[in-house]
């Protein structure tokens, strides 16, 4: 049956937006298992054999980390606070719960970038553009689709606690990281250690799969197509992503535990 009677019927547009959606991030997350990775974070520098999607192997415009990762969040942070600006863009209880849960989810990620994470690289103009687009739509059909009232699809409400979990469990995770390690300028070492403590003893990649709960959380605020779509595409990517980081600790880190799973415990 489609629609499902938990999501809002969505239009002819917004069917092949979610299609669309859902295949290019699963797509990317099968072109991260053949070993062409979205130029950012470890795979910013295509070492060990790997290629780089989105600019990063042909000596096109670099950024700085931070200012990369800046530039990737600030649009949709942007354009989901200036929907509480529009007359009309916010309207009803669910689009309000809704932006202010993705304003604090782009705000939080603006902020972690200034005060939290430590960035040593540099990133593909190309990757940057890429990630701040697909933000920005994402921003966009999410909440635009909610600018007028819709009724009421049937199925439980209780719906709006999962994304606050996730960021909780995330906070979490940030607190057990051990401090950024020290940039070493001889020989161009950039300290990179594998992060211990919390969840990251049971998998290399606890952060991913927060990441995909606060995406379903966000969709079942929403209950449209597309953010459904989104969630499960970017699950799709993050789950292939996982899979490559913990491959790359285990060679480039002879002490990295065989026990450690890349996304769930004990499964994956």
């Amino acid at each position: 049956m489609w629609p499902p009677p938990f999501l809002y019927p969505p239009s002819a547009f917004v069917a092949a937006a979610s299609l669309v959606a859902v295949f290019s991030l699963a797509s990317l997350g099968l072109s991260e298992l053949r070993g062409e990775h979205v130029a950012y974070s470890k795979f910013s520098h295509a070492g060990g054999g790997g290629q780089q999607r989105g600019g990063g192997g042909g000596g096109g415009a670099l950024l700085p980390g931070r200012a990369g990762m800046i530039v990737s969040y600030v649009p949709a942070l942007v354009a989901v606070l200036a929907a509480f600006a529009v007359p009309g863009a916010v309207d009803g209880a669910r689009a309000q719960v809704l932006c202010a849960a993705l304003a604090a989810h782009f705000l939080k990620r603006v902020l972690e970038v200034l005060f939290v994470h430590r960035y040593s690289g540099s990133m593909p103009l190309g990757t940057v553009v890429q990630i701040s687009t697909c933000y920005l739509l994402y921003v966009i059909m999410h909440a635009g689709q909610h600018a007028a009232p819709q009724p009421r699809p049937p199925g439980p409400r209780r719906r709006h606690a999962l994304p606050r979990r996730a960021r909780l469990r995330r906070r979490h995770r940030r607190q057990l990281l051990p401090p950024p390690p020290p940039l070493e300028a001889a020989s161009g070492g950039k300290g990179y250690k594998i992060p211990r403590g919390g969840m990251f003893e049971l998998v290399a990649c606890p952060h991913y799969l927060f990441e995909i709960v606060a995406f379903f959380g966000l969709a079942m605020i929403g209950q449209t197509a597309f953010a459904l779509a989104l969630a499960v595409g970017t699950a799709a990517f993050l789950a292939c992503r996982s899979w490559e980081t913990r491959k790359w600790y285990a060679a480039k880190f002879e002490e990295f535990p065989e026990r450690i799973r890349a996304l769930v415990p004990y499964v994956l």
